[in-house]
């Protein structure tokens, strides 16, 4: 039997869990006069999860489906265009609403498109990966990537509400439970040592182990997110492992000869240049910078860099959303759960901190 696990309440929706999520969204699908309602999905959560939501809901047995292709290399604004196409040809209006049933690429992207659409529809976010779970689910960041670099078009807006159904992370694989691990992982390191500590030691962990914990993460980004939704001081913290983690995400999509790196697996590489940069400009203590290697080192494979790697992946830097005046800014520690925001780091720096990652 799952757990009877609170609401989260953002400003202006709440994060709801398992029975009572699905009741509140019972709810207003009664209770609100939508003119009609759509689903969107990619490829994978249309085999694995929407039979099970379906299965919920009697109420949207005749909601249309909008299926879009699986993956970060798809979220782009050709991808809008498709799903904002079929919603006009399907007679979508302004009282329409959008469930966004997937990962981060679905509920990012619905959540633009549905934002945009006839200058603003309602959304609902039901995230089906521990990444989406534990990150996308809140905060209210919607968007797509240009030209294959990260997130650079979109805007900030609430959905109606969130459904967290830990049921939906049966359907992973292994390296995407990985991937939102890293995140969690995150949490820990910038805003509660101990939680980082007790996180430390990686496995898969049974539902209704990881459900507390997926609470606690969402909690943790509640909190900051509720202080400073527009990123202008305290949600910076939330970046850390993300300006180099983006660039290497970036670069290794772009680059066929590259391995493609899930988000967890970027930033976690990230994290750990991150932390050594922080005991060269901070004062982190290596051993902790040691210690943050170690434990992700644990979880992901190190990836290999060669010098001309490094240099395409420093001059995207320079795209990163949280640079203001041409200067690149980082996110670095002065110890565990003491995040140091809006760092210039020099790029020997930088080299530095990839050789730490490299060096076994």
């Amino acid at each position: 039997m799952k757990k009877a696990l609170s609401a989260i309440k953002g400003k202006g929706y709440k994060v709801l869990f398992s029975d009572e999520a699905y009741d509140s969204l019972r709810s207003i699908l009664k209770t609100e006069n939508f003119s009609s309602i759509f689903i969107l999905v990619d490829k994978n959560t249309e085999i694995h999860c929407l039979p099970v939501f379906l299965k919920l809901f009697s109420e949207l047995k005749d909601a249309d489906v909008i299926t879009i292709k699986a993956g970060e290399e798809n979220k782009h604004l050709e991808t809008c265009q498709e799903v904002w196409h079929q919603l006009s040809d399907l007679g979508a209006d302004r009282k329409s609403l959008l469930i966004n049933l997937g990962g981060g690429v679905v509920t990012d992207l619905g959540g633009f498109v549905a934002a945009a659409f006839k200058r603003g529809i309602d959304f609902v976010n039901v995230p089906t990966t521990l990444l989406s779970v534990v990150d996308a689910s809140v905060g209210g960041k919607t968007g797509v990537d240009l030209g294959g670099l990260k997130n650079q078009i979109g805007i900030i807006i609430h959905p109606r509400m969130v459904i967290i159904d830990i049921d939906y992370l049966n359907t992973l694989p292994e390296n995407e439970y990985r991937s939102g691990y890293a995140e969690m992982l995150k949490h820990g390191i910038i805003r509660d040592k101990s939680y980082f500590e007790k996180m430390s030691d990686y496995k898969t962990l049974k539902n209704n182990e990881i459900e507390d914990y997926i609470h606690h993460s969402v909690s943790i980004k509640n909190e900051v997110v509720s202080e400073d939704l527009y990123e202008s001081n305290l949600r910076k913290i939330l970046n850390f492992g993300h300006t180099l983690g983006h660039a290497i995400e970036t670069y290794c999509l772009n680059n066929s000869n590259k391995t493609t790196l899930l988000h967890g697996e970027a930033i976690a590489i990230g994290m750990i240049t991150e932390a050594f940069m922080a005991t060269q400009l901070c004062g982190l203590d290596l051993a902790v910078a040691e210690d943050i290697k170690k434990v992700f080192l644990g979880i992901f494979p190190k990836s290999s860099f060669t010098n001309e790697d490094l240099e395409a992946i420093m001059d995207l830097l320079r795209y990163d959303k949280k640079n203001s005046h041409g200067k690149i800014k980082f996110v670095l520690l002065h110890a565990l759960g003491e995040p140091a925001i809006d760092i210039e780091v020099p790029s020997e720096n930088i080299m530095d901190a990839f050789k730490f990652y490299q060096r076994a």
